[in-house]
């Protein structure tokens, strides 16, 4: 796949993004800067996928004169993070969007085949009215995430936006192919994953090292 060719696939290229994802990257980054990095890097990614939010004008008075200015139109936004991991871009979303509502996708994935099982789904409602941001910190095989949007489009969401901080072109590819019409929005595209179907470099359990678990 020709990820530069795909309309729909954003990688991003902002230093500010690409500096904090080294940080992530770093074995000895604790869990208290890892936790703040993930929730920054999703505030940067989100103002990037974002920018396409509908708008309409309303009229507000200045200290000198009424006028016509632009805020987002209709239902706005959902949220949705694939838990657990996802739940650490949330934040970042919100501080940009506090008007947000806020979903739930719990997934687990099977230790020998790698595939994800769903064992929680609450979404807004009516959800076919918002745009949905996706979250999940890694895009790996993209089982989740294909999951995930299959779960959301069965409820009845439309306009889905996908967001990760690292993919491994394995699951990009996947995801892109499954659903072509979704916006995929990718902090850093790794080389590969490894047998164990973690991405190489990556940097490691996303979700552990988020909670302080292992």
């Amino acid at each position: 796949m020709h990820y530069k060719d795909n309309e729909n696939i954003t990688i991003m290229e902002h230093p500010l993004i690409k500096h904090k994802i080294t940080r992530l990257r770093d074995k000895s980054t604790g869990t208290n800067e890892f936790r703040a990095l993930v929730e920054e890097i999703g505030m940067l990614m989100g103002y990037e996928a974002l920018s396409d939010l509908p708008m309409k004008d309303i009229e507000v008075e200045t200290p000198i004169e009424k006028c016509m200015s632009p805020v987002i139109a209709g239902r706005k936004l959902a949220v949705v993070p694939i838990l657990r991991a996802g739940l650490g871009m949330v934040e970042g979303i919100l501080d940009l969007v506090p008007t947000a509502k806020v979903g739930h996708i719990g997934l687990y994935r099977d230790p020998e085949t790698h595939e994800p099982h769903e064992y929680y789904c609450k979404l807004p409602n009516p959800i076919e009215e918002r745009t949905i941001v996706v979250t999940d910190p890694m895009l790996a095989t993209g089982g989740s995430a294909c999951d995930a949007i299959k779960l959301i489009r069965q409820h009845g969401g439309r306009k889905i936006k996908f967001m990760c901080i690292i993919a491994a072109p394995e699951g990009l590819e996947r995801l892109a192919k499954t659903y072509p019409d979704i916006q995929i929005y990718v902090g850093q595209l790794d080389r590969q994953l490894n047998a164990d179907a973690y991405i190489c470099p990556g940097l490691g359990d996303a979700g552990d090292r988020i909670f302080g678990t292992k």
